[in-house]
């Protein structure tokens, strides 16, 4: 055993260093799958709420559609299909044939559109979960749109969404590891990599679950301290009334 622990070391012989690396690409796609999820989300959620038709359709759509799909699927569609439109448009453009498609970039869009398509819906409950009373006296007092959407909807809106939004990062990290197939070296590639190497495949994917561990118990601690701190001067449930 403790020659197995010898190969996570930082030097010559040890893995640590790669790994490290894996992990930090890790959380970097997740990052930004959940950041362009987001946007998408507060996009979708805004017009299944308040769009005009033709958009709340477009918007149950996408939602429909990249939650039932799965998502190796659509990391497969951005993958190869993105290659393929490239090379087209740079033949169209008289450029050079062949380009590809960074993985880090499908992987991104990919994750990030599935993301979105959850997010969406949360942010949606959350709107909805919203004290319709509030809003009513806001609009009283005069309130325009965008002063009640940064002084009511944004923030209890967030405060309710925060935990279903933390699901969704979570998931986000997950799903990262289907990035893999793309050939970017995250945490499941690398992994692979050393555990292909030195024929240790159960010690290596046994610390790749703990790095995977390791990334969502830190962000649960953190998901959980900002619930904490968007409920202050909140009353705890079963103290109302």
């Amino acid at each position: 055993m403790d020659g197995d622990l010898t190969l996570l070391g930082f030097g010559p012989e040890g893995w640590g260093l790669v790994l490290l690396r894996a992990a930090g690409t890790t959380v970097a796609v997740s990052a930004s799958a959940f950041a362009l999820g987001a946007v998408l989300g507060c996009l979708c959620a805004w017009a299944r709420l308040s769009g005009p038709a033709p958009v709340r359709w477009l918007a149950q759509g996408y939602t429909t559609i990249l939650r039932g799909v799965p998502d190796l699927l659509v990391i497969y569609l951005f993958y190869f299909g993105g290659r393929q439109a490239l090379s087209l448009a740079s033949s169209l453009l008289g450029g050079p044939a062949g380009l590809d498609f960074n993985g880090f970039l499908a992987g991104m869009l990919a994750i990030g559109l599935i993301s979105g398509a959850g997010q969406s819906e949360v942010m949606r409950g959350a709107y909805l979960a919203l004290s319709r009373g509030e809003l009513e006296a806001a609009r009283v007092v005069g309130m325009g749109r965008w002063l009640m959407l940064r002084r009511i909807v944004v923030p209890q809106g967030l405060r309710l969404a925060l935990p279903g939004l933390g699901n969704q990062w979570q998931s986000a990290v997950k799903e990262s590891a289907l990035v893999s197939v793309t050939g970017l070296v995250e945490t499941l590639r690398q992994v692979s990599i050393a555990a292909n190497s030195t024929e240790l495949p159960l010690f290596f994917f046994l610390v790749g679950g703990a790095i995977y561990l390791l990334i969502t118990s830190l962000s649960g601690l953190l998901l959980r301290g900002a619930e904490a701190w968007s409920m202050r001067g909140q009353p705890a449930i079963g103290t109302r009334g």
